[in-house]
């Protein structure tokens, strides 16, 4: 406790920290405090009496912090960014002219950003016609005094305005405060839901005498989940290295130094289930898009959490987005160059096409493990409701909320550790270096 408190002091004794936290901080509130905007045109005694819309939606309502069902000005959340991120990056590895924008350094990245964000105003607006019909057919809270045309054109206006509000708050949020801007502020969603989740599965469990037993053997569960995923994202397997070393006074002989080559079981952290769960979000759009076609039967089923297509698909697309992901972090080409440069060799491996192809195994053989583990939490919290854990509190089993807190809490506090032990203070932790960033992609002399 003493070391936590005089870790506390160091960390608001830095000025630059201070600022930076007090600024995340700040524009997290901001964003909390839009989260309980409604639209214009609709009628909030109606809304709190429709919060609970179900099946996926309630998984969005998770992501947007209660927006969604609050019908706020910030419903669509973050998710349309995401979304238009992950097409964008599919283009860098698939389109000429977006590869080529990646290799031109900080002006490509600026173009692609530019990009990103014209192509989040497309979503972000085909998503908010989603949402009106929703408001409309489902939730019935829109008012009958209002002109629906007018309606219709301010909602998508207001809506998409308020995902680039969310995008611009997140981009500060990476520049100028503290950790991810955008797992931050999903991170803070869930954990706005976390109570009244908690007290929703005490409440449902309290009505019989083993249900408090039941709930205690959830939270062990749920503690035994934290600690795998925890251990998930800071497992590292080292490959040895060794350095070649020209010996000093001119002579032409060389010595070797060791030392290793840490690769993460998984690089890609949390990622791949904020992209699963962007494209999972889709057919959800299209039923509310497309009530009477013929294949809204199949999405619908694509949209409960329990179903088995569902979670066939969620699984599936963890599983891809963690290599696809993992491709974009990772390039054994790049790291095989950087090793060749810095005269350092795999003992064993030939330098250059050798040595990016072994890496390249490597990666392949330890990613599926920790591919298949995120996999699995994705998809927990429908074996989580089959056994009777309220629907609310089922979510929190998953990697919709588990990872993602644990992640974007370690990540955040690396960057912390950072900045304390740049100016020679100790970390959060006792030693300053126990907890382990999520790219971790540097060589270990």
């Amino acid at each position: 406790m003493k070391q936590l408190i005089e870790t506390l002091k160091n960390i608001f004794s830095i000025e630059d920290l201070r600022k930076r936290i007090l600024l995340t901080l700040g524009l997290l509130f901001v964003y909390r405090l839009g989260c309980f905007v409604v639209l214009p045109g609709v009628d909030p005694i109606s809304v709190s009496s429709h919060s609970q819309t179900g099946g996926l939606f309630q998984i969005f309502d998770l992501f947007a912090g209660g927006a969604f069902s609050k019908a706020s000005i910030f419903a669509l959340g973050i998710m349309p960014y995401i979304s238009m991120s992950i097409v964008v990056q599919l283009l860098t590895l698939a389109v000429p002219y977006f590869q080529k924008m990646q290799k031109e350094g900080e002006s490509g990245r600026k173009k692609i950003t530019q990009y990103t964000r014209y192509g989040t105003v497309v979503v972000g607006a085909f998503q908010a016609v989603a949402y009106i019909t929703l408001l409309k057919n489902q939730m019935q809270v829109v008012s009958n005094s209002i002109n629906p045309l007018l309606f219709d054109v301010a909602t998508v206006i207001i809506l998409t305005a308020g995902t680039i509000f969310v995008m611009w708050l997140g981009e500060q949020i990476q520049e100028r405060g503290l950790g991810n801007g955008t797992s931050l502020i999903i991170m803070v969603n869930i954990i706005s839901r976390l109570p009244a989740s908690f007290w929703a599965e005490v409440k449902s469990k309290s009505t019989s005498g083993s249900g408090i037993l039941f709930l205690i053997l959830e939270l062990v569960i749920l503690a035994f989940i934290i600690l795998s995923t925890i251990m998930l994202i800071q497992a590292v397997r080292k490959v040895p290295l060794s350095y070649a070393k020209q010996m000093s006074g001119g002579s032409s002989a060389y010595s070797q130094r060791r030392g290793f080559l840490p690769l993460k079981v998984n690089v890609a952290g949390v990622m791949p289930i904020i992209f699963a769960q962007a494209f999972i979000f889709i057919p959800g759009t299209l039923v509310q898009l497309f009530p009477d076609s013929a294949a809204s039967g199949f999405l619908r089923k694509l949209t409960d959490f329990t179903s088995l297509p569902h979670n066939i698909l969620m699984f599936l697309m963890v599983v891809l987005f963690t290599y696809f992901y993992t491709a974009l972090i990772m390039n054994p080409v790049q790291m095989s160059d950087d090793l060749k440069r810095s005269n350092g060799f795999i003992p064993g491996v030939k330098p250059g096409a050798n040595t990016a192809e072994y890496i390249d195994t490597i990666l392949s053989r330890i990613t599926l493990p920790g591919s298949i583990f995120l996999g699995f939490i994705a998809i927990t919290p429908a074996f989580a409701s089959m056994v009777g854990v309220n629907t609310q509190f089922a979510y929190f089993y998953g990697g919709t909320s588990l990872l993602i807190l644990v992640a974007v809490v370690l990540d955040t506090m690396q960057q912390i550790n950072s900045h304390l032990l740049s100016r020679h203070y100790d970390g959060l932790t006792k030693s300053g270096t126990k907890i382990r960033g999520r790219n971790i992609s540097t060589v270990d002399y």
